[in-house]
Formats: C-alpha cells, structure tokens, sequence
C-alpha cells in the first residue's frame, strides 16, 4: 500500500521554511520540488531543505511526479495558483486565507468537487494540543453547554518586523484576513457552525512605516479595515464577542480566546500556535485548573493538516483542515465588513460540519 504522496510547494517566502523543516520529518509527504515566481528564492530553498528540484511555477504544475501541491503564496494569489493546481490534476494545500474574495473561494471548492480532488487549508493550529485539550473538556461537560465566548487579537500589526508587510494593509489583508483565521477556525472547531454576525469595522490609522529589512522608513497607505468588532452567533445558541486589530499600539491584556459554560469557564492558549495552557475555572470555585494536554506538541508544527490531508486521501477518509471549513470561515471573516457598511446583521449561507467519528488521536 501507498504510504507517501508527492507534493511540491509553490511560494517560498517566510512561512515556507517551517513547512519544509516539519514536512522534512513527515512519513506521509514528500516534497519533491518547490517554485517562486523569483527563481532565484525557490533555488535557495531547494539547497537550504534538499529539495530535489528548484523549478518554476509551471514546471512544478505540469510534473506528473508531484500529486499535491502546498500553496504557500500572498494571500492575493491563493485562489489562482489553487485553480492551477486543480486544472493540473493535483490535490492543493493553502496558507490562509482560502481566497481574498467569496467567488473565488466558492469557485476553488466547485472545481475540486468537478475533479474530484482535495482542498485543504491553513490554518491547521486548531489540530494541535491547545484547541484540541478545550474541546475535549467542552465534550467531556466540564463547563456544562457553551453559552459564550470572547476571542481578541489586539496589536500594532506586522510591519514593524516583516520585511514585506505591503499585502497585509491591501485589499484582501488587514488583521481579520490574516489573524482571524486562527480565532474563527478555533471557535467552529469548538462550538460548530456560525449563524450570523453582526460588526463595526474601521482603518484608524491610514498610513504605516516598514520597520524592518531593506524597505524600512517606506509608507504604507492603508487601504483595508484595521480594527474590526462583532458579535457572532453560532448555530447552536452561543454568542461570541470578536476583535480583531492592528491599530492598539500599547498592546493588550485581554485573553486570546476563552470559552464560557453553564458549568464553567475555558481559557484558551494563543490559536496562533499549536500547544499552550488551558485553564479551567469551574462554576462555584475560586480554584483555576490547568488541564492535562491530550497529546505532546511543539509550538509550531504548520504541515500538521498537510499531513492529515495527505493520509485521508491515501486512506480514503476525510481530512479535517478541508476547503468546506476554510470557505465557512472566509465568510464569516467578510460578514464583519458587509455587516459595518450596510448597518445590518449577516446570516452565513454556508455551514461546517466535520467528520465526527475521526478521532484527536488519529491527527498526530
């Protein structure tokens, strides 16, 4: 039988080089070549990690070796290169977000449907020790039925430290596009599908300075929100309150996610990672619990849901850090935005079920 599926990765900036350092390690996946539209950061990528072939982007999609690509580009170019990889016949995995836009994202979903083929997409963090620790005390009726949330991402933004930091403040970026993905994909992970939301939005904070790298001192006009607030009701009853911002320049103290029972309280480690604490203080008690976790995790195991993707599809079961999830949280993600400008609640028309015989233990 079948036990490794060969994949080529298309972006090799930053956060490619803690997929291959992990992926290097995988008994499921092997990345077998790797593209950029500047050849020059593929060749260097390929000597760091020894990966086999350094090609462009259209070598890598038209070699029949490689039967999964790990689309690892801007967030503006993820539904294309996704299409790409789709007509060519292979399985995509992306970094967050699934696309910029909901067409995009829907038309990404429909063609892989029409192919039969996979979407998987980042994040895959709700995989990992953390969120997977919660949701097992939430199963096990430790805060009784969740009736609340709170979930806050508060900061300066990226532009102090990245070196190219320009997409994050384009149309298709901002902090709800880049972080909220964590927040959101950790709360449906724990409370199911979203109903509705309802936000204000807002850039209060029209031009950035790059701090860092070769660009530093250039300005950044601000052209997407940078401060969203919203309520979001999920299907099941519970009420979450969200921020998301890259306009708190003093920093924050308020908690990255915590979770609110009839039996107790859940807090939550950063969703940006993949372990961390989780905290329970139960109804009645002063007394506040730090919960065994599930499994052993490092901080930063991105390829996880690369992995599980990579199995299902050799097992032929479904994988959990699918395109459905992706696409439920993109819109939702949009539905701050559309709920601001036209002063009204937004009811999600997707909704997210996962597979819910596919156990936590099954994903390590």
């Amino acid at each position: 039988m079948k036990t490794k599926m060969k994949a080529g990765i298309i972006g090799c900036g930053n956060i490619s080089a803690i997929y291959l350092e992990n992926l290097k390690k995988s008994d499921t996946v092997e990345v077998v070549a790797c593209a950029d539209m500047v050849q020059e950061r593929a060749a260097a990528r390929a000597a760091e990690f020894a990966i086999a072939n350094a090609f462009s982007v259209n070598e890598l999609l038209a070699d029949p070796e490689i039967e999964l690509v790990i689309n690892l580009t801007i967030p503006g170019s993820h539904a294309a290169i996704d299409i790409a990889a789709l007509e060519a016949g292979k399985h995509v995995y992306a970094e967050k977000p699934l696309a910029t836009s909901l067409a995009d994202g829907k038309h990404v979903l429909e063609l892989a449907k029409s192919k039969n083929l996979r979407v998987g997409s980042a994040p895959d963090t709700f995989l990992g020790s953390g969120i997977q620790t919660a949701k097992a005390a939430i199963e096990a009726g430790m805060i009784g039925k969740p009736v609340a949330a709170t979930a806050f991402m508060m900061g300066g933004g990226p532009e102090g430290w990245h070196p190219d930091p320009e997409f994050f403040y384009a149309p298709g970026g901002g902090p709800m596009l880049d972080m909220g993905p964590y927040y959101l994909t950790a709360l449906v992970e724990l409370m199911g599908s979203i109903d509705r939301v309802t936000a204000s939005v807002g850039a209060q904070i029209p031009t950035r300075i790059i701090g860092a790298g070769p660009k530093a001192g250039q300005q950044i006009p601000v052209k997407t929100p940078t401060h969203l607030a919203g309520t979001i009701d999920f299907e099941h009853g519970a009420i979450a309150t969200m921020i998301m911002s890259f306009d708190i320049q003093g920093g924050a103290t308020l908690p990255w996610i915590e979770i609110y029972g009839t039996a107790g309280t859940l807090t939550l480690p950063d969703p940006n990672f993949f372990n961390g604490e989780v905290k329970l203080r139960r109804t009645g008690s002063d007394e506040i619990e730090t919960l065994t976790s599930m499994f052993d995790c490092g901080q930063n195991e991105r390829g996880l849901g690369v992995n599980d993707m990579a199995k299902s599809i050799l097992e032929g079961r479904s994988h959990r850090a699918d395109g459905a999830l992706a696409y439920h949280v993109l819109e939702a993600m949009y539905a701050f935005q559309t709920s601001s400008l036209e002063g009204r609640h937004v009811v999600l028309e997707s909704k997210y079920e996962y597979d819910t015989q596919l156990k936590t233990s099954e994903l390590v």
